[in-house]
C-alpha cells in the first residue's frame, strides 16, 4: 500500500513542479500562465476600444457596434495632470439653457431646459478668451481652421452668407445672415448661436467645443471689423467688439 502512495506524491510533486516552471516564461513583461485571470484582472468597459476585434480575435456582431457611449450628465471629463483653471472652466456644463421649445425645433433631446429667453440672458456673457498681442496670431489661425471645417460650408469664406451650400441651391440666398449684418450680437449671443443653434443652423456643441466656440467668437468679429485682433505698437488693440445693447436681437 505503501508504494503506491509514495508513487501518486512523486506524481503529483513532479506535475506541480512542471505546471509550476511552465507558467515561467522569459518575457519580464509577461505574467506567465495564469489560474483564472478575471480574478484579478477584470476586463472593464473602456470607450474608445473596437470590441469587434479583440487580442487578434474577430466579432463581426461587434465590429461596427458603438462603443464610445455619452458620458452622464454634468460629468466632468480627466483632465490629467494639467491646472489651468480656465481650460478646466470649459469642461463645466455651460451656464446658458435651451428655450423648451429647442427640443422640437432643433431635435435636442436629454438636455435640461429653461422656459426662459436665455438668448436675450446671453447678451452680457463675455468671450473668457481674452485676445492679446502674443495670443493673437495663433488663436485666430486656430479660429480659421474651425471656421473652414465647421462654417465656412454655409456661411461662406468671408463671412458673407453666401457659402457653397447656398450657391448649390441648397439654401435660399439670404437665409444665411452676412456677419457683417450682426454686429450688434454680443459675443455671449454669438456663443449661444453656435452652441445650441438659431435658425436654419443646428447645435454644434457635440462638433466643437466651448473653448473652440469662444475662439471661433474671434475669428467672426474680423469679418465685421478688419483691424480686429490688430495691436498697435504699445501693445493696445486696434479694435475692439462694440456691441449696441439698443440694437441687440434677441430674435
Amino acid at each position: 500500500m505503501r508504494k503506491p502512495l509514495v508513487f501518486v506524491i512523486h506524481i503529483t510533486a513532479i506535475s506541480i513542479m512542471l505546471w509550476g516552471l511552465g507558467s515561467c516564461v522569459s518575457n519580464p513583461d509577461s505574467s506567465g500562465l495564469e489560474y483564472m485571470p478575471d480574478m484579478y484582472r477584470t476586463p472593464s468597459i473602456e470607450p474608445y476600444v473596437d470590441y469587434g476585434e479583440i487580442r487578434g480575435r474577430e466579432n463581426m456582431k461587434y465590429k461596427m457596434s458603438l462603443s464610445a457611449l455619452t458620458p452622464p450628465s454634468h460629468t466632468v471629463p480627466y483632465y490629467g495632470g494639467k491646472k489651468d483653471s480656465l481650460d478646466v472652466s470649459f469642461m463645466l456644463p455651460y451656464v446658458r439653457k435651451a428655450n423648451i421649445s429647442f427640443r422640437e425645433t432643433h431635435g435636442l433631446f436629454g438636455f435640461d431646459f429653461s422656459l426662459a429667453d436665455e438668448y436675450a440672458l446671453s447678451v452680457n456673457d463675455k468671450n473668457p478668451l481674452v485676445l492679446t498681442n502674443k495670443n493673437s496670431s495663433e488663436m485666430l489661425a486656430k479660429g480659421k481652421s474651425l471656421y473652414t471645417a465647421m462654417c465656412q460650408h454655409c456661411h461662406g469664406e468671408k463671412g458673407d452668407g453666401n457659402g457653397p451650400m447656398v450657391l448649390s441651391g441648397a439654401y435660399t440666398a439670404g437665409v444665411i445672415p452676412a456677419y457683417t449684418d450682426r454686429s450688434s450680437l454680443s459675443d455671449g449671443q454669438m456663443f449661444y448661436s453656435i452652441y445650441y443653434g438659431k435658425g436654419m443652423m443646428g447645435a454644434h456643441n457635440s462638433l466643437v467645443s466651448k473653448k473652440e466656440i469662444w475662439t471661433l467668437v474671434h475669428y467672426v468679429r474680423q469679418f465685421q471689423n478688419a483691424d480686429y485682433g490688430k495691436f498697435d505698437e504699445n501693445g493696445n488693440p486696434k479694435a475692439i467688439a462694440k456691441v449696441d445693447s439698443t440694437a441687440v436681437k434677441t430674435k
